[in-house]
C-alpha cells in the first residue's frame, strides 16, 4: 500500500507582518523616490535615441582619470587680450563650478575676469534658479559696466542660452560645450539619470524654454564627435539655432580642460563685440 506523501505546509507570516509589508509597499508606490525610479525606467522608442554616442564612446569618457597626471605636463600658450571681457561660467549637469576651474584660470590668465554662477551644483532648472541667475547676471553687468558673456558646459549651456533670451542687453555672446539644444532630449547617454535626480521628464521641465530657439545675442556651439554622453548632432545645432557651429576633438568632460577648447573660448572672447 502507498502511503500518502505529507507536503509540510509552508510557515505563514504573521498578519501583523503581512499588514505592515502591505503598507510598505503601498507607501514605496506613492513615494517621490518610486516615482524617480519610474522616470528612469521609463520606455522610449528607439528614434527618440537615435544618434546617441556609442558605449564605447562613453567609456572614453574615462580620460578624464588620467588628467591628474596629464596637467603639470601640459603648457598651455595663453596670449594677452586686447579686449577684456566678464565671464559667467555655468557648469554642467551635476557638476560644480570647480569642475571648470581649470578652464577659468586659463581665461583668467589671458586678462579675462570669470566669475562663478553662484548656485553651486547644477541640480536642474526650476523658476527659483532662473529668478537667482538672473539677478546675479544683472549684478555681473552692473559692475563690468557691459555685457557679460556666458560660457556654459552641457545643462550650463541651456541656462545660458535661455538666459541670453530672458536678458538680451546684458549678454554679449553665448558659448556652449556640448549642450544638447537641438533634437530630441533623449538622443544621449545621460537622461534616464537626469529625469530620476530631478524627478521630472526631459519633455517636461518645471521651466519653460523653447531649447532650439537661437538667444539674441550671437551664439556659438561647440561640439565634439567624440562626446560620449551628448548626440554630436544636438549639441552641434542646425543653421539658425546658433550663430556658428565649431567642431573640437575632446569628449564630454574634456570641455572643462581640453587645451584645444580652451583656445577655442579664448579666440571667442577676443571677437567679442561690447
Amino acid at each position: 500500500m502507498i502511503q500518502p506523501r505529507l507536503i509540510p505546509e509552508k510557515p505563514r507570516l504573521p498578519a501583523p507582518l503581512i499588514a505592515a509589508g502591505t503598507q510598505a509597499r503601498q507607501a514605496y508606490q506613492s513615494s517621490a523616490f518610486a516615482r524617480r525610479v519610474a522616470l528612469a525606467r521609463e520606455d522610449c522608442p528607439e528614434e527618440y535615441q537615435a544618434g546617441k554616442p556609442a558605449l564605447a564612446r562613453m567609456l572614453g569618457e574615462a580620460q578624464v582619470l588620467l588628467e591628474p597626471w596629464r596637467r603639470p605636463r601640459r603648457k598651455l600658450d595663453i596670449p594677452q587680450t586686447a579686449n577684456p571681457q566678464m565671464v559667467m561660467i555655468l557648469p554642467g549637469f551635476a557638476t560644480h563650478p570647480v569642475r571648470m576651474r581649470y578652464l577659468a584660470q586659463a581665461l583668467e590668465a589671458a586678462g579675462h575676469r570669470t566669475k562663478r554662477w553662484g548656485l553651486g551644483f547644477n541640480w536642474g532648472p526650476d523658476e527659483e534658479r532662473f529668478e537667482m541667475l538672473e539677478a546675479r547676471l544683472a549684478s555681473l553687468h552692473a559692475r563690468h559696466g557691459g555685457p557679460v558673456v556666458l560660457l556654459g558646459w552641457s545643462l550650463g549651456g541651456l541656462f545660458a542660452r535661455e538666459l541670453a533670451k530672458r536678458n538680451p542687453d546684458a549678454v554679449a555672446k553665448v558659448i556652449t560645450m556640448g549642450s544638447p539644444f537641438s533634437g530630441s532630449p533623449r538622443a544621449n547617454n545621460v537622461w534616464r539619470a537626469y529625469q530620476f535626480i530631478t524627478g521630472h521628464s526631459v519633455d517636461a521641465p518645471p521651466v519653460v524654454a523653447d531649447l532650439a530657439a537661437k538667444p539674441p545675442a550671437e551664439t556659438v556651439a561647440l561640439w565634439s564627435p567624440n562626446d560620449g554622453a551628448i548626440a554630436p548632432r544636438c549639441a552641434a545645432g542646425r543653421p539658425g539655432e546658433r550663430d556658428r557651429a565649431i567642431a573640437l576633438r575632446c569628449t564630454h568632460i574634456g570641455f572643462t580642460y581640453d587645451p584645444g577648447v580652451i583656445s577655442t573660448v579664448l579666440e571667442e572672447l577676443e571677437t567679442t563685440q561690447p
